[in-house]
């Protein structure tokens, strides 16, 4: 009697597991749902540069996780920060995070990374 049992259990012990699964995935689909599975893009942010004395990348994060929700969602899309010569950083964002990242008033832009590409002549090299 016990060996008929065992199939059972592992039967549904996978059912659980698969429903569990499913259950973690609606989950993450319904965090992300003003998206409405729109593709992230990299974007690049311009913000108004941080008071002397702060922190900018830990000021930027405060911008982009008020903008995304959470410091997770924030450490995830960010890309890159910049602090040298222009305050902002790069981000991976759908539209709908870019338009909530520009609801911020310390961000003064937000414009898609392009990247360029030099066409030439390679017969001028001969």
């Amino acid at each position: 009697m016990t060996t008929a049992t065992r199939p059972c259990a592992a039967a549904a012990a996978f059912l659980l597991l698969v429903l569990l699964a499913s259950a973690a995935v609606a989950t993450a689909t319904a965090a992300a749902g003003r998206d409405h599975g729109q593709p992230a893009s990299v974007y690049m942010v311009m913000v108004r540069p941080p008071a002397q004395g702060v922190d900018c990348e830990a000021y930027q994060m405060h911008i982009l996780a008020a903008a995304l929700g959470s410091d997770a969602r924030a450490k995830a899309a960010l890309v890159y920060s910049y602090k040298t010569v222009v305050s902002g950083f790069a981000a991976k964002l759908t539209p709908a995070q870019v338009a909530a990242v520009q609801k911020h008033p310390d961000v003064l832009q937000a414009l898609p990374d392009v990247k360029y590409t030099l066409q030439g002549d390679s017969n001028h090299l001969n």
